[in-house]
């Protein structure tokens, strides 16, 4: 079961990660992260951070340590973690790993739509979209190359492992569709061209009598 959190960004998360190694100042929150590449993964921009902050502690998940002054800059508040705070991250992150969420995508969204749009556009518009993807691709290996050729820990880059085992997983579904649109083996294409040539697009009616032919075939 996924629990219902008062502060649920995962920007949130990433604070209560970095205060649970020592105490910081937002400024230097946000230029860990950014050392170690979690704009990646995590969006992050400084008055997103501030309010999260601020809803951390507000929620006693964190609270002010200190606050310091550094020559004639302004003055910094440095927060700590709370016991609740230690608790809230150890529960956030288990549920978060061991569990698996529907997330909704645009991608997902667009292929769940595409008929609206005539096959070979579709497949004009794919083949765009591989280009791009075998792009990113060679660009995470090449940082991953780079990271392991300068030895840092795999734990430091396992979200960008992740993320290209994701995206060489859509290249290879995006070649794949692009192909049986191509060569004409895509199930239903028949039906999707004659709509766009008709004008018409197909109603739910005719999705499942072409399902019936197939059976009958």
């Amino acid at each position: 079961m996924v629990t219902k959190r008062k502060v649920s960004n995962p920007l949130a998360l990433a604070v209560l990660s970095l205060l649970a190694e020592r105490p910081m100042h937002p400024y230097e929150m946000s230029n860990t992260l950014r050392e170690r590449a979690k704009e990646e993964s995590i969006k992050l921009n400084y008055g997103s951070l501030y309010s999260v902050v601020e809803s951390l502690r507000r929620h006693e998940l964190i609270d002010v340590r200190e606050t310091v002054r550094e020559g004639r800059r302004p003055e910094r508040t440095v927060y700590a973690i709370t016991e609740r705070g230690r608790i809230e991250l150890v529960d956030w992150m288990s549920e978060l790993l061991s569990i698996p969420v529907k997330e909704f995508t645009q991608f997902e969204a667009a292929l769940s739509l595409m008929g609206v749009i005539p096959p070979d556009d579709v497949q004009r518009l794919l083949e765009t979209r591989l280009v791009r993807l075998e792009a990113e691709v060679a660009g995470m290996v090449g940082v991953l190359d780079e990271m392991a050729r300068r030895g840092l820990s795999y734990l430091w880059a396992i979200e960008a492992d992740y993320a290209l085992v994701l995206r060489r997983a859509e290249r290879d579904f995006v070649r794949d569709l692009v192909e049986k649109i191509r060569d004409g083996t895509l199930e239903d294409l028949s039906v999707w061209r004659r709509a766009h040539e008709s004008g018409e697009l197909p109603t739910e009616e005719d999705w499942e009598r072409a399902t019936r032919l197939r059976s009958v075939d």
